[in-house]
């Protein structure tokens, strides 16, 4: 039998659980990014002409088309991501869903023009308002591990704002990526409004190339920069969530079961590929041997497995590379002291991609385990002695995405919050904002810059812009030329009567007047 003819330029579509080669997905000619955008362009203007309640009706529409193709998007995510069904299910399917249920509802009210109060007397006889209008075209440059919550969370707002898009889906998810289209297609959005390209890095260079009027990234902070710089070239704006190296802190108070049960999920789920993931562990000494021995109990009670077995709690990384990055984080830690308690080791007997869901204590600052963004399996954790060196040690990094703290206490959590340097935290609870619609995304320093998610990320989407009105329109401003000694005088007056006490606002209010109603015919 011949061997089927792959096509030149395409993409490879991987189950990681396997390294099988599912099907070839055409890539994107870098050449034809130009046209594209040009053509989104053209759309654009007759979006943006559309009225509001129009364009999220559409979303509704979306939202149908999702949940009537969530069996299918499920599978797909499965297959490319390795992740299990349920977090398909829950993770992408769901954060999709919500999405477009939250600003098919809300936008109208988000966008609504804001009036705007003049506290200054210079300013009593305008009124203002702040109005948002569209960017044009955005760019969206998006990561394979959430290969639907992800671009669906900035394809949805950018829309909704009077945008056009065009995505760059993953490389590693391109199935994924032609889903996203058809979603948009069946909805009946206009042609040329949402456009998926595909391909790698040639692909992304020529969108921003290509002058968009604002590009969103998800990825690694070695890429970001280089996004950054490109966008920079042409005063491009950006938003950039250039992943995490999140905390989490375990007081002697907290409820010890419930923190380990939280800190195994949240560093295991998607196999640890989440850039909010649980990358650094620090529990008060007084209950971190108990603490240690819960999370190394549930961590052994994991079934690793391929994802589309219901019985599969952690699936493969996404690629052999990852696993040997994983190999070489704990030989670097175990040189420099620390200790496995269980896990460690790969599973190539399950697929080429498998690596045991691992917790390691004795970790700290000299280990790249707390300095490299891990994106894998592998739960570190070091023992403090208290609050107050715990806080020290979280913000003790070049990341700054997330954080969480378990507490019995909500107010000394909530105060521990207010001081951890982070996008967001959550109290009792880790990862899970990223599914609340309401809730802003994105962080600072290496983890980037910008919002996305919630009012934040929709504001990102619009050029604010401030509309004035004067309601004397016959009569000169104080302002004005004609200059002159009395003018300087007056003004000197009203500053006096505008920003001084009782007593100074009376002695000058006579002469500040007749700043307000000079005759500009005189010097």
């Amino acid at each position: 039998m011949a061997a089927t003819a792959i096509p030149i330029n395409s993409l490879p579509s991987i189950n990681p659980a396997t390294g099988e080669v599912l099907a070839h997905v055409a890539a994107t000619p870098a050449s034809q990014i130009p046209l594209l955008v040009a053509q989104a362009r053209t759309a654009q203007t007759k979006w943006a002409a559309i009225p509001l309640e129009e364009r999220c009706a559409l979303l509704v529409k979306l939202r149908e088309q999702i949940l009537t193709s969530r069996d299918s998007l499920a599978d797909a995510v499965v297959l490319e991501s390795g992740k299990p069904r349920v977090e398909a299910l829950f993770a992408d399917v769901f954060v999709s869903l919500d999405t477009a249920a939250y600003y098919a509802k809300q936008a109208p009210t988000l966008l609504r023009d804001e009036r705007v109060s003049h506290h200054a007397l210079a300013a009593k006889t305008k009124s203002g308002k702040i109005v948002h209008e569209p960017l044009g075209v955005i760019a969206i440059i998006s990561s394979w591990n959430y290969p639907l919550a992800i671009p669906l969370s900035q394809i949805i707002p950018a829309i909704a704002a009077g945008n056009s898009v065009i995505c760059k889906t993953s490389d590693f998810t391109p199935q994924c990526g032609a889903l996203i289209q058809k979603l948009f297609d069946d909805a009946t959005f206009p042609e040329g409004l949402i456009t998926i390209v595909q391909g790698g890095s040639d692909v992304a260079q020529a969108l921003i190339s290509a002058r968009p009027d604002k590009v969103f990234f998800t990825g690694s902070v070695t890429t970001g920069k280089r996004v950054a710089e490109a966008c920079a070239k042409d005063l491009i704006p950006s938003v950039l969530e250039l992943g995490g190296k999140d905390a989490m802190l375990v007081l002697a108070d907290a409820n010890l079961e419930i923190a380990a049960s939280a800190a195994v999920w949240g560093s295991f789920t998607n196999c640890g590929q989440v850039c909010l993931s649980v990358e650094r562990l620090f529990v008060e000494s007084s209950v971190a041997e108990k603490f240690l021995a819960l999370c190394a109990q549930q961590t052994q009670k994991l079934r690793l497995g391929p994802g589309n077995d219901p019985t599969t709690d952690v699936g493969p990384l996404i690629r052999p590379q990852q696993v040997l990055r994983m190999q070489a984080l704990l030989d670097d830690a175990v040189t420099l002291g620390a200790i496995i308690l269980c896990g460690g080791h790969t599973r190539p007997d399950l697929g080429p991609n498998f690596f045991e869901p691992t917790v390691i204590s004795g970790v700290n600052q000299s280990m790249k385990l707390f300095q490299e963004e891990t994106f894998g399996p592998i739960l570190a954790v070091q023992i403090v002695q208290n609050e107050e060196e715990a806080i020290a040690r979280c913000n003790d990094s070049d990341f700054a995405l997330s954080a969480s703290v378990f507490t019995s206490n909500s107010a000394r959590g909530q105060a521990i919050a207010r001081r951890l340097k982070a996008g967001a935290v959550m109290i009792n609870d880790a990862i899970s904002y990223f599914g609340i619609s309401e809730a802003p995304h994105g962080g600072c320093k290496h983890s980037g810059w910008g919002r996305t998610h919630g009012k934040a990320g929709l504001l990102e989407m619009v050029q604010t812009k401030y509309i004035a009105v004067d309601h004397l329109p016959n009569r000169e401003k104080p302002w004005w030329f004609r200059y002159g000694g009395a003018l300087e005088k007056s003004a000197d007056a009203f500053l006096n009567f505008e920003f001084g006490g009782i007593s100074t606002k009376i002695s000058n209010a006579r002469q500040a007047m007749k700043t307000m109603f000079r005759d500009h015919g005189l010097r």
